[in-house]
């Protein structure tokens, strides 16, 4: 049954995958984006060129997830054009790539916002809707970095996404009783098809930073890179990941699973979430709230079964 999604971080990337390919299995999707008559208007141009060339309802609206306001009037501008909204994909991030000390505090608030306080931005604003309907879908792009390997030089972006991620576990608990799931997609790392790694950010203090480098780890980071790129393998298809996002939006209401893992290079995330996922399970249960391992059937006041 076609949906209303609206889809963060949509600019580029894995945002940008999704939000098409989700249109191109039907549903109606909002790309959300910021600055979309400025530096983004080409991508803006690029999501209008898609939908008029396949067919689909794939639109684009200013959401800057660092803005409450931004995120307020986007959300409003979705219930006003729909009357409601089914799922929200938590996409919107960055990444940073560096030694650890280099980075100033006020970068690591800022990567901190990007990744996790833009989540909260986006709910506050999209979920009293979802509660109103008593169905809907809430999906999190997550990171493999969570739980899996995590190589140096990427210590500020790592804890961003394991914030995301553990606010994910505890908020799918909190909207079960409302008849809203949760999907978390655990993405690995990915070399080629995105811009992760080609926009990353570096460090501010560059004298610091100069101090590794003419120190003992000189050209580390070409090491770390050339280490991600050596096992990825070369049939990995960035895709992977919006079609894997489809899947569990097509998925029926009360099947979908928790967590669905894309990591061609098997990182080991799988493995870990697995075990942390089942013991946070049994002390729900243990405690008396297995109820809220799943999400109630509700009678929807929505036109669609999200």
């Amino acid at each position: 049954m076609k949906k209303i999604i609206v889809v963060t971080g949509a600019s580029s990337g894995f945002g940008a995958r999704a939000s098409r390919a989700l249109a191109k299995a039907g549903h109606i999707v909002y790309s959300g984006m910021r600055d979309t008559k400025g530096r983004n208007a080409s991508q803006v141009a690029q999501a209008d060129v898609y939908a008029a060339k396949n067919g689909v309802d794939l639109r684009t609206v200013e959401l800057d997830v660092q803005s409450d306001e931004s995120v307020e009037a986007g959300i409003n501008r979705i219930l006003a054009e729909n009357k409601r909204l089914d799922i929200v994909v938590h996409n919107a991030g960055h990444m940073v790539f560096g030694p650890a000390e280099a980075f100033t505090p006020e970068q690591l608030a800022e990567l901190y916002d990007v990744n996790v306080l833009s989540t909260q931005r986006v709910n506050r604003a999209a979920l009293p809707q979802l509660r109103k309907q008593k169905r809907g879908l809430v999906v999190w792009v997550s990171s493999s970095s969570a739980a899996g390997g995590t190589p140096p030089y990427l210590a500020p972006y790592f804890a961003a996404k394991a914030g995301m991620d553990a606010m994910a576990v505890v908020y799918a608990r909190e909207l079960t009783r409302w008849g809203i799931e949760t999907s978390i997609i655990v993405p690995g790392a990915f070399t080629g098809g995105t811009n992760h790694f080609a926009h990353a950010g570096s460090p501010a203090d560059k004298a610091r930073a100069a101090e590794y480098e003419a120190g003992p780890y000189k050209g580390f980071a070409d090491d770390v890179l050339k280490g991600f790129s050596s096992i990825v393998p070369p049939d990995a298809d960035v895709s992977a990941v919006a079609e894997a996002i489809v899947k569990v939006v097509d998925t029926p209401f009360g099947k979908r699973p928790f967590r669905v893992d894309v990591d061609p290079t098997q990182d080991g995330a799988e493995v870990v979430n697995m075990v942390c996922d089942r013991v946070r399970a049994e002390l729900l249960r243990r405690i008396g709230l297995n109820d809220v391992l799943t999400p109630r059937v509700l009678e929807s006041k929505s036109l669609s079964a999200a």
